[in-house]
């Protein structure tokens, strides 16, 4: 198919202002977002930038999204900088593995999956969510020890390449501290420090005075229309070791 010269120019524009942006929002730059909902053969050219770029480009509602692909480690994260930011200096792999389920555990417990949206509830306390996190560790880990007993000896649960006990024993090892520490050494700052990344990326609202949490619109519109799709939701619930009908 041929293109118009300016066709392609605006598709650059559209994809540039992505790249600068990460989102490009109808009441931002409405003549752009028009280009891109209305012209079929610009959204064509704009999707092609992305697949090459390694990303996905992504209309939810009335904002268009440029999401890097999971190998992506130019526009995204690699395994090596999430674990730099957001773990304790020398860090291993299960401080790593901790800090994304303490991630996963924040999303399921705002979103359930269920009707029209997937989102439960407005917001979170701090503390709810720390007491969620120990509780769905501890959980995790008797019944990963309760499986083996059971097993004698054969392949224990699968839990997708997690041990809860190694993740529970390496939450435990993190010091408390109600003074509200932010070192990544405490319970306190490495739940701190994961919050603050995750708002950098637009995904939160975190009132530190009030320790609330809230999910932006950013992180509902991705929820809703990528993430909850049921393949991508019963992996999340098998991983965090929570039942269907929970």
């Amino acid at each position: 198919m041929a293109y118009e010269a300016e066709e392609i120019r605006t598709s650059q524009e559209i994809f540039y202002y992505l790249l600068e942006h990460h989102e490009l929002r109808e009441e931002d730059e409405q003549l752009l977002y028009k280009a891109y909902t209305e012209e079929e053969s610009i959204r064509n050219l704009v999707k092609s930038q992305g697949e090459i770029a390694g990303s996905n480009v992504e209309r939810y509602g009335n904002v268009i999204y440029l999401i890097p692909k999971e190998e992506n480690n130019f526009l995204g994260f690699s395994k090596q900088q999430l674990k730099g930011t957001l773990c304790k200096s020398g860090a291993t792999d299960k401080d790593y593995y901790l800090s994304q389920f303490v991630i996963l555990t924040l999303l399921v417990e705002f979103f359930d999956g269920q009707g029209s949206s997937s989102k439960s509830r407005e917001y979170m306390r701090v503390g709810e969510l720390m007491n969620c996190l120990s509780a769905r560790l501890k959980e995790g880990a008797a019944e990963e020890t309760t499986t083996e007993e059971e097993e004698d000896g054969k392949n224990p649960k699968d839990t997708a390449g997690i041990s809860f006990k190694i993740l529970y024993e390496t939450y435990e090892a993190l010091k408390s501290d109600d003074r509200g520490s932010r070192m990544k050494t405490t319970k306190e700052g490495f739940i701190y420090n994961i919050l603050m990344f995750l708002q950098k990326q637009g995904l939160i609202e975190y009132v530190v005075q009030d320790e609330m949490i809230k999910t932006t619109r950013k992180l509902d519109n991705f929820m809703d229309w990528n993430l909850l799709n049921q393949n991508n939701y019963q992996r999340v619930l098998r991983v965090l070791g929570v039942a269907k009908d929970e």
